[in-house]
C-alpha cells in the first residue's frame, strides 16, 4: 500500500474564543447531538470545485457517525459560500437555523500543484472563531485530510482527541461454510479505500496492528500449518515471524512496538509467551497447568489482561508483566474471552458467553463496573478505536436454507451502549483490528 503523505500543517487566524465555550460533554453517558453546519468550502480556484464540495461531506459523514454532532441539512442554509468567505459568517443567520458551531473553509491549487486546503470553526453564539488550520497536500489525500479536519474539530468540542484518520484492518470472507475463503484485507475507518493484502489462497485469521509501527501481524494457515507474518502496510511485505503449531490467535504488540505477547499450548497445555521482535526470542509468562490465552498488553505495559479457566470456568485474569500478582476480574455467569485493553487504560473490552447467546462487554481492571453493550447470536473480536471511544467488533448469524450458511458483518458503537453502526465493506467481514492514528 502506498504510504499517505500529509504535508504542511499552518495555523492560520490564531483567535480563540474564551469563557462559555461550546463542548461536548463526554462524562454525561449519552449524549444530545449537537447542531453543527458543515459548509460547502470556497472554491478559489475553479479545479478545485469538486473538492470543495467533497470534503466538507466526509467532515458531515465523520461528525454524524460519531453520534455525537448533528449535521444540519445544507438545504437549510441562508448564506452562500463566498459571502462566508469574504465577509465572515452572518451569525445571526445561523442561529436561526438553530446552528450552534459552524465549519467553513476553502481549497485552492497552488502553483507547485499541491493543494492547499484552510478550514475554520466557529461558535455561532459567542461569534468567535474556535480554530483556523490549513494543509498542504496532494490532491489525492483529499479524504484522508478530510478526516485530519474531523478530528480537529471532534478535539476541539468534545476535549479528547479524534479517531477519523485511522484504518480498520480486518478478514474478507466470501464462499460457502465449507469452502470459506478468508483475505486480509484493509480500508479506511469509515469503509473507504479498501484494499486486499492476501489474494485468498491460504486461509488467515486474526490481525492485529502495531501501536507504533505501520505494521500489523496475522496468522496464515497453508501446507506448513499455522505461521504468523509481519505485513508492512508502507511497502507491502510479507515478513515470517515464525512457526507456531500450537497457537490459536495471532500475538498483539506491546505498547511499544518492540514485542508481541501470544498463547502457545506445548505438550498439551496451553501459556503465554512474550517474544523479542528483534532477537525472535520466546520468553514463557505463565506456567499454570490451566488453559491460558488471549493476552493483551495495558497501554503502559506494565499489565497484561488475559482469559484462563484456572477458576474452573472460563474467566478474566490480569497480572503484571513478568507473571506475577495474577487476579481474577470477572465472576459472573458463562464465559469471558477476547480481553483487550482500552488505549486509554481505564477499560478493557471482552466477549462474554451465557445462556446461548454472545455479548461484547467493558470491564474496568479491577473488576467493577462491567457493562453488556452490544448482543446477538454471536458477536465476538472487540478491538479499540485510538481513542478509547469507540469499539469495533464482527457479528455473525445463520443464513440460507436451514441456517446452514452464515453471514458476517463488522460493527462500530460507543463505549456507552449506543450509535451502533454497520460497517459496509464488499464481501463478509470478521476480526477487524483498529490502527492507531495515521502518522
Amino acid at each position: 500500500m502506498k504510504k499517505l503523505a500529509l504535508l504542511l500543517l499552518l495555523m492560520i487566524l490564531p483567535h480563540v474564543a474564551h469563557a462559555e465555550e461550546l463542548h461536548v460533554d463526554l462524562k454525561r453517558g449519552t449524549v444530545e447531538p449537537m447542531p453543527i453546519a458543515v459548509s460547502s468550502f470556497h472554491a478559489i480556484t475553479p479545479q478545485n470545485r469538486d473538492f470543495a464540495t467533497k470534503i466538507p461531506q466526509v467532515i458531515a459523514a465523520d461528525l454524524e457517525g460519531s453520534g455525537l454532532f448533528k449535521p444540519l441539512d445544507p438545504r437549510s442554509f441562508v448564506q452562500d459560500v463566498n459571502s462566508m468567505h469574504d465577509a465572515g459568517p452572518r451569525f445571526g443567520e445561523w442561529r436561526a437555523i438553530g446552528t450552534q458551531a459552524l465549519v467553513s473553509g476553502a481549497v485552492t491549487q497552488n502553483p507547485d500543484g499541491r493543494t492547499r486546503v484552510e478550514f475554520r470553526l466557529w461558535d455561532v453564539f459567542s461569534q468567535k472563531q474556535l480554530i483556523g488550520t490549513a494543509y498542504m497536500t496532494n490532491a489525492d489525500n483529499w479524504r484522508r485530510i478530510a478526516h485530519i479536519i474531523s478530528d480537529e474539530i471532534y478535539k476541539r468540542l468534545t476535549g479528547e482527541d479524534g479517531y477519523f484518520d485511522s484504518r480498520i484492518v480486518y478478514i474478507s470472507e466470501s464462499g460457502p461454510p465449507q469452502k470459506r475463503v478468508k483475505r486480509l484485507a484493509i480500508m479506511d475507518y469509515d469503509g473507504q479505500n479498501h484494499q486486499y493484502l492476501t489474494d485468498g489462497r491460504n486461509l488467515v485469521l486474526t490481525p492485529r496492528f502495531s501501536p507504533t509501527k505501520q505494521q500489523i501481524t496475522y496468522m496464515s494457515f497453508g501446507n506448513r500449518g499455522p505461521q504468523v507474518y509481519l505485513y508492512d502496510i508502507n511497502n507491502g511485505r510479507h515478513e515470517l515471524l515464525g512457526n507456531f503449531p500450537g497457537m490459536t490467535f495471532a500475538p498483539r504488540f506491546s505498547p511499544d512496538g518492540q514485542k508481541v505477547i501470544m498463547s502457545m499450548a506445548k505438550d498439551g497445555n496451553s501459556d503465554i509467551y512474550e517474544m523479542d521482535l528483534r532477537s525472535r526470542t520466546p520468553r514463557r509468562i505463565t506456567t499454570n497447568s490451566s488453559i491460558d490465552t488471549s493476552p493483551s498488553y495495558a497501554p503502559d505495559g506494565r499489565q497484561i489482561v488475559f482469559e484462563s479457566d484456572r477458576g474452573g470456568s472460563q474467566q478474566l485474569y490480569t497480572m503484571s508483566a513478568d507473571g506475577s500478582n495474577v487476579q481474577r476480574i470477572t465472576f459472573g455467569k458463562g464465559r469471558y474471552a477476547n480481553p483487550v485493553w482500552s488505549p486509554r487504560g481505564d477499560l478493557i473490552a471482552f466477549t462474554r458467553m451465557y445462556q446461548g447467546k454472545f455479548y461484547i462487554g467493558v470491564i474496568r481492571p479491577d473488576g467493577s463496573g462491567e457493562r453488556l453493550i452490544a448482543n446477538a447470536y454471536h458477536v465476538e473480536g472487540p478491538s479499540w478505536s485510538p481513542n478509547g471511544r469507540v469499539l469495533t467488533y464482527f457479528k455473525e448469524r445463520p443464513v440460507g436454507p436451514g441456517g446452514t450458511q452464515r453471514q458476517a458483518k463488522i460493527y462500530t458503537i460507543d463505549i456507552t451502549g449506543y450509535n451502533e453502526r454497520w460497517l459496509q465493506t464488499p464481501q463478509d467481514g470478521s476480526d477487524p483490528a483498529w490502527s492507531p492514528l495515521n502518522p
